[in-house]
């Protein structure tokens, strides 16, 4: 057994700083998008890819970071994730068109895959000799994702409007220096095993979520049953096809097949990929309808979602673990679903000439009590019902499902509001039409997985719901 690390608090201020920086690196961008797209040429319906370049690489590469830490030893892929970050900041700081911008975003997502399955590994190896102290440092790290959201949104707005918006990817390198210092002192050295990669596994499911939602984003223009399309979509499918035969057949795959024998595993996936397909939506084009509709700046657009992300951190940090003990997950995922499109619906009557206090205020802080509502109980459902041994595949699954939700989701909306005139900027009526479309898609995904949470997930067993009870009272301590 290992010895106890003296100075395991303050590695935890380093995993939990880098699990705030992976997830702020998916909401600092927001309100940059508008000065984004008008200094790289980005046209309103490729401007999303600001964001889904990032989080397919990130989503797509999160079971080969996980594998990697495994067999190279957690602090060493830590550390590289780390180089990769900085240097995908780096070059999306300094891009001069829409693609560099893009290539950047792609390398800063693969850094973020290393990073977060080593951080996981480096924090049950610092805290797993005792559970209390297990649930504290779970608590904090946790709570660094809606601190990292929260931060991102306000700080994106700050650096845009008073810097300029390559320096919201040039504080990572600072920031990252300054980790990539602390490490050797901090986090402990661990040793890898013998194993193999399964490269053509990753490279397959990668680039068939890739092509997925390239051929959504592409659909309005080249139309739905165009050859190109379904040539697209076709490929797509045949590649995830291939990923799951090579999980079949290779010795040690990323994500062994018999993992969704796990009770509850594949409902709460499901809702996870949902919730992300809602939400992510939601808030991209809130973004957008603030600035090119309302007229805010970056400053006055991230201050007024301010109020949503510290609604969703007030709520995951000390409400929902409570009710999740009481209540248990399937009646908190449900209800949570339901309140995220009853907001995402309120959104969806923006008008041309609204207002901040009538046409946003409200229904954004209803849907961020529903998101805050779904996302822990339906993380923690995905993850009790498999073995210890499993507990960091399945939390690499459940992360990457709902990336890869999130990115699937935001292209169809993306094509959606552009079939409705979004790709008009100027237009506020044209606008105005295509967010609304938007946000009753998004609103409709959130009702759907309601729905399917409801007849399809099960009642967990009495020691599944114990073992859910303990975790949910440590994550509330």
């Amino acid at each position: 057994m290992n010895a106890v690390n003296p100075r395991r608090w303050q590695a935890l201020i380093v995993l939990a700083a880098a699990q705030f920086m992976v997830i702020m690196d998916t909401s600092i961008i927001g309100v940059a998008l508008p000065d984004m797209q008008r200094d790289l040429g980005f046209s309103q319906g490729d401007l999303q890819w600001v964001f889904n370049a990032y989080v397919i690489a990130f989503g797509g590469l999160l079971l080969l970071g996980g594998r990697l830490s495994d067999l190279f030893g957690a602090r060493k892929i830590f550390t590289t994730g780390w180089v990769i970050l900085i240097a995908g900041s780096v070059v999306a700081a300094a891009a001069g068109n829409a693609w560099v911008e893009i290539l950047g975003r792609a390398v800063q997502g693969v850094g973020g895959a290393l990073i977060a399955p080593a951080s996981m590994t480096l924090l049950m190896m610092l805290f797993g000799h005792n559970p209390r102290e297990l649930g504290k440092a779970m608590a904090l790290y946790g709570a660094a994702a809606p601190a990292g959201g929260t931060a991102g949104v306000f700080l994106g707005g700050v650096i845009t409007q008073y810097l300029s918006w390559p320096w919201v990817f040039i504080i990572y390198v600072p920031i990252g220096l300054a980790t990539l210092a602390a490490v050797p002192a901090l986090l402990p050295s661990v040793e890898g095993r013998r194993g193999s990669v399964d490269v053509l596994g990753a490279a397959a499911v990668t680039a068939g979520i890739a092509l997925a939602v390239y051929a959504i984003v592409r659909a309005p223009e080249q139309g739905w049953g165009s050859a190109t399309t379904l040539l697209e979509l076709g490929g797509a499918l045949a590649l995830l096809a291939l990923f799951l035969v090579i999980q079949r057949s290779v010795r040690e795959p990323l994500m062994p097949l018999k993992i969704w024998k796990a009770p509850g595993l594949a409902t709460a996936n499901l809702a996870m990929a949902l919730l992300g397909a809602a939400w992510i939506p939601m808030w991209y084009f809130l973004n957008l309808y603030l600035q090119q509709v309302l007229g805010y700046g970056a400053f006055a657009s991230g201050a007024a979602l301010l109020p949503m992300t510290v609604a969703i951190m007030i709520f995951m940090i000390g409400v929902t673990a409570r009710l999740l003990g009481k209540f248990g997950a399937k009646p908190l995922i449900v209800t949570g679903l339901l309140v995220l499109a009853a907001g995402v619906a309120g959104l969806s009557l923006v008008r041309p000439d609204g207002a901040f206090a009538s046409d946003v205020l409200p229904a954004s802080l209803i849907a961020a009590v529903g998101m805050s509502l779904a996302y822990i109980p339906a993380m923690m459902s995905a993850m009790s019902g498999v073995r210890p041994e499993e507990s960091g595949l399945a939390s690499g699954i459940v992360n990457t499902t709902y990336q890869v939700g999130s990115a699937l989701g935001l292209a169809v909306m993306t094509a959606i509001a552009t079939s409705r005139g979004a790709a008009e900027p100027g237009n506020l009526l044209r606008l105005t039409d295509g967010f609304q479309g938007a946000f009753v898609g998004a609103g409709a995904v959130a009702a759907l997985g309601a729905v399917l949470t409801l007849l399809l997930m099960r009642r967990p067993r009495p020691a599944d719901r114990t073992a859910a009870g303990t975790e949910a009272e440590s994550l509330g301590a």
